[in-house]
């Protein structure tokens, strides 16, 4: 019969009691394995804080990134049905998703056009330098150069800016120039929040998937078949209720996409109504004044 070798004991430091062998190496196992998980979960803290700067502030590629990590589950109150599109309604999405295919393109005439045109929408007392110029950084792009932030959305990102400076004027000012509330010391930069919330609908609403199945998704097709700028005018409803989200949840610069997310949650809910007939019967259009 093979004998049991007797395991060593060893005094502890602290109370001279004697300790197993084998309490130390599970413990000293212990550890090591603690030390670890705190260097990994530091690691993994500033991985996704770098991510969170990337995507307002640094990478160009923020935008497709950031939503496709934190909206791959649909909310549970989504639900999904086959809902037969009439004639228009089905004319006027396909003419919509034709135009979310179509990226910025800074050497297009008509897309330097409508840049510049933005520009003096927003501030038309003030001279534009260039198409490149550091004045940019006034309404919230990243960079001198705003043609890169259009890289995540393509041209309806700037399409959306541009029907709701000309549409809702005072609206657009009021947001861009931060004048009501009290806002934080690092604010959410306008262009770049703009360009956020065109991302955030075409998710929200399903629109790069044939034919929207979530309800929010079709009942917008039907006020699309209603109203061909359905898609601007709750953009705009939309820009209204972030910032309204914003201040009420006295959010920072930090605190951007959990407000994102809670905007997103509340228009879902509006456009879940059975007596959403068109975009005035949204609640939320009543955020909305010229």
């Amino acid at each position: 019969m093979r004998l049991r070798k007797r395991r060593r004991c060893f005094p502890s430091c602290s109370s001279l009691h004697k300790v197993d062998e084998d309490e130390i190496y599970w413990r000293r196992r212990k550890e090591d394995e603690e030390l670890e998980w705190s260097h990994n979960s530091t690691r993994l803290i500033s991985q996704l804080a770098q991510c969170f700067t990337n995507a307002m502030v640094g990478s160009r590629s923020w935008i497709g990134g950031l939503f496709n990590r934190t909206n791959t589950r649909r909310s549970s109150s989504e639900k999904f049905v086959d809902y037969p599109l009439s004639p228009i309604e089905e004319e006027k999405l396909q003419r919509l998703q034709e135009q979310l295919q179509v990226p910025y393109d800074e050497t297009r005439s008509d897309h330097q056009e409508a840049l510049r045109t933005l520009w003096h929408c927003s501030f038309p007392n003030v001279s534009l330098s260039g198409l490149i110029s550091d004045q940019w950084k006034d309404m919230g792009w990243q960079g001198p150069n705003p043609s890169t932030d259009f890289r995540g959305c393509g041209f309806i990102s700037l399409e959306n800016l541009l029907f709701f400076a000309r549409t809702y004027p005072a609206s657009f000012h009021r947001l861009m120039l931060k004048k009501d509330g009290n806002r934080a010391t690092y604010e959410y930069p306008f262009a770049v929040a703009g360009i956020n919330i065109s991302f955030m609908l075409i998710q929200m609403l399903d629109l790069c998937s044939g034919k929207p199945r979530c309800i929010p998704g079709i009942n917008f097709v039907k006020l699309l078949g209603d109203n061909e700028e359905a898609f601007n005018i709750l953009y705009c409803i939309a820009f209204e209720m972030m910032d309204a989200q914003w201040l009420a949840m006295n959010a920072s610069y930090m605190n951007f996409n959990e407000v994102l997310q809670a905007t997103r949650m509340q228009l879902e809910r509006e456009l879940s109504l059975e007596d959403i007939n068109t975009m005035q019967d949204l609640p939320a259009y009543n955020l909305l004044y010229k």
